[in-house]
């Protein structure tokens, strides 16, 4: 009473927490705590009251999700910052968006967005400077921009064309096909596809794609795993039922299949993965010896190059039987090697760019015929290089702006003219074109995208360098802010982490900081913690299975760094993550809430006890083990958010010296993510609201919003950006008490 008396008392902002908790005090709903609802791991007795939130369609469920967003919603639609930003937000997102040009038959592509279309067009060109024209519109394909253009594959020559989509951020894809000439849509759809390209053979006839066995209904929210990936062909002008079944593993059923096909079209590549482990077995097929006639009838027999899972291999090119790879083989930072087919063994292997003990080789591509266009990633920034294809020897780098990325690399083995994008921090695009059959080798700009009202002059970007306290390895961060920041510990200032699956987080464009960074003061930090691929799989492997605490620790430690050296103090730190890194930013808070005054966890794995029995989250234990093995629970259960949520009833707070608090969160999902199922959100949050919420000792908000028709992520519209990040950016302002600035 004594709370609610002096709320009543304060300001706007403290009526709005406190009709906040008004609201979840005093809500007819209560969540159902099913206390019978328990499991016996190994030698532990494990709680799980809230499981009945893992079926998705069961009314209970429904109505939980109907009473949480009827709580989050007024309170984030009535934040104080929620106009302005969204207006801001919506002025800078609003600037021409191109990819690179690339060729196939005899037209030139790219995609652009005009600025705020829900999802960016793909337009036909001539010559890539001619008039272009609209040629695939994926806003046509719904009226609220929730159905996107997921995958493309155009048959060799061009006169083909086979495209995926996916209805409200779904991972699941429907395949059509269009004649490229009379823009004619093929008669028939391909379903029950997820995980796959379309590849097509050479005679484009066909192509081969992966699906998995018929699922629920429910596309999209059902929780169901996927298991037993197939690949098959269709050929033009057959229903789905006629597909032709190539490969198949049923005694290994969570193996995931990547079909290529060579530059020359004659052999198809399998490249197989045990889950997310990015080490690959990698099988081929002689199309012109097992096809004698050219036509696929039935299953491909076909040969093991490579079977095991000690390595990486992606294929690059090859030139009839000698192939060239890019692999982890004996070389943790990467290194290209030409295996012959008829000497296969390991000995007989040639190394034509030997690994570097400081820069990672992170990919490479065969273009003009004889050159190797080479990417590097030094500390997390882009590095070019062309070398030649017969030798490996280099022949020349590309110069790059400091600090910034490659986005995307278009030509292929026949193209003799390459594009590249760069972006930054504060740089929103530039793509250049680069002729290599040129003897000096100089980049042309081709194209540069602009936003309005953004000076990149008045902002700085760095790169530090920080200890993790635990064992003292050195951990890479970046650091943006307006330039002229006071060092006085009293910045808004936003932590964003993931550690890893062996992603790389490198310098990228983002409009929602910008409006952080000028409009609200804030600056924007980004650590790239061990678990990510910036330094190779040495550097994956130190964050992942037992070793997963470094990546916490990392992220621990960032903080730390930004506090103890003026750029923000605990009360204006606010840490950010989506799916691994909504994993990352709640075990943190969990273990150290006394750091943070706000935590944004996006999409996040947070039951890690049950992630591997749903939809695709078996492939996850490569990266975070299997909890249902005794080894691997010990220390999965330790950081497991769902089961660490901290008792803070009578706990100091050892930063601020007053009782403790859990910072304030939220929490979102999208009710379509099947990647990251939303019962992981929606478990954590039931179970924050029995330990945290009805104790008078936590006044921090915490909120969770569940989107309707929104994924993981992919695909997602404009207009839901705009509004997510909205809501999102509004209620960090709040917590950290941020005021605007038109400068």
């Amino acid at each position: 009473h004594g709370f609610i008396k002096l709320l009543l008392h304060s300001s706007k902002k403290t009526y709005s927490m406190f009709a906040l908790f008004y609201g979840l005090y005093n809500t007819k709903y209560e969540p159902r705590r099913d206390s019978k609802s328990t499991e016996k791991k190994f030698n532990r007795t494990v709680r799980d009251p809230y499981r009945w939130l893992e079926d998705p369609d069961s009314p209970e469920t429904q109505c939980f999700v109907h009473e949480m967003n009827k709580i989050s919603k007024p309170y984030l639609e009535n934040l104080p910052l929620k106009d302005r930003f969204k207006s801001r937000f919506t002025e800078l997102y609003n600037y021409g968006k191109y990819s690179c040009p690339f060729k196939r038959g005899d037209f030139f592509y790219y995609f652009y967005n005009t600025g705020l279309q829900n999802q960016s067009v793909l337009y036909q060109q001539d010559d890539v400077n001619g008039e272009p024209n609209m040629f695939l519109d994926p806003n046509s394909f719904s009226k609220d921009g929730t159905v996107a253009l997921g995958s493309i594959g155009f048959s060799k020559d061009g006169s083909k064309f086979a495209y995926s989509v996916s209805e409200s951020g779904s991972d699941w894809r429907v395949i059509k096909i269009m004649d490229v000439a009379t823009r004619r849509m093929y008669d028939e759809e391909l379903s029950r596809v997820k995980f796959s390209g379309i590849i097509w053979t050479h005679d484009h006839l066909g192509f081969f794609y992966c699906q998995y066995p018929q699922t629920k209904d429910a596309i999209g929210t059902s929780t169901e795993t996927n298991k037993n990936m197939k690949l098959y062909y269709h050929y033009l002008n057959t229903t789905q039922d006629k597909d032709i079944l190539c490969l198949d593993f049923p005694d290994q059923d969570k193996w995931f299949l990547g079909p290529y096909i060579t530059h020359d079209g004659r052999y198809l590549l399998i490249s197989i993965h045990e889950g997310t482990n990015p080490n690959s077995k990698v099988f081929y097929i002689d199309l012109m010896q097992v096809l004698p006639d050219g036509r696929v009838t039935g299953r491909l027999d076909y040969v093991k190059l490579i079977d095991n899972f000690d390595a990486m291999y992606d294929y690059v090119t090859n030139d009839g039987r000698d192939f060239t790879f890019l692999t982890t083989f004996k070389a943790p930072m990467q290194k290209l090697i030409r295996i012959n087919l008829d000497q296969p063994e390991p000995d007989n292997w040639i190394t034509l760019i030997p690994e570097d003990d400081k820069d990672l080789l992170d990919y490479v591509i065969c273009s003009s015929e004889t050159k190797l266009v080479v990417h590097y990633l030094r500390h997390a920034r882009s590095v070019l290089y062309i070398h030649q294809l017969a030798t490996g020897e280099r022949i020349s780098e590309i110069q790059l702006p400091d600090c910034v990325t490659i986005d995307s690399i278009t030509g292929r083995k026949e193209d003799h003219v390459i594009y590249y994008k760069i972006s930054s921090f504060l740089t929103p695009g530039k793509i250049f074109s680069l002729d290599l059959r040129e003897e000096e080798l100089t980049p042309v700009q081709f194209r540069e995208l602009k936003v309005t009202g953004f000076d990149e002059s008045n902002f700085e970007a760095k790169q530090v360098f920080f200890k993790s306290e635990k064992d003292d390895t050195p951990i890479p961060m970046f650091i943006v802010h307006k330039k002229g920041l006071v060092m006085n510990g009293d910045n808004p200032t936003l932590l964003y982490g993931y550690g890893g699956f062996n992603i790389s987080l490198t310098p990228y464009f983002s409009p929602s900081r910008v409006v952080w960074m000028q409009n609200m003061g804030g600056v924007f930090a980004l650590p790239n913690l061990r678990g990510g691929g910036e330094y190779g799989e040495n550097w994956h492997k130190a964050g992942m299975l037992a070793n997963k605490q470094n990546v916490y620790d990392d992220f621990i430690s960032a903080a730390r760094y930004l506090a103890c050296n003026g750029y923000t103090s605990v009360d204006k730190l606010c840490i950010s993550g989506g799916s691994n890194g909504g994993l990352l930013v709640a075990a943190c808070a969990n273990q150290r809430p006394e750091l943070f005054k706000c935590v944004h966890c996006a999409v996040g794995v947070l039951d890690m006890l049950r992630f591997h029995k749903f939809t695709i989250g078996h492939a996850w234990t490569a990266d975070y083990g299997d909890p249902d093995k005794e080894d691997e629970f010990d220390y999965i259960y330790k950081y497991s958010p769902l089961h660490n949520i901290p008792d803070i009833r009578n706990k100091v707070d050892p930063e601020r010296h007053s009782p403790l608090q859990y910072p304030s969160t939220l929490l979102t999902t999208g009710d379509h993510d099947d990647r990251v199922s939303p019962l992981h959100s929606l478990k954590f949050y039931a179970e924050m609201n029995h330990k945290l919420i009805s104790n008078p000792q936590q006044k921090n908000p915490l909120l969770i919003c569940i989107e309707t028709k929104a994924g993981h992520g992919f695909g997602k519209p404009t207009e839901k950006i705009i509004q997510e990040y909205t809501e999102v950016f509004s209620f960090i302002g709040e917590q950290l008490a941020v005021h605007w600035s038109h400068n």
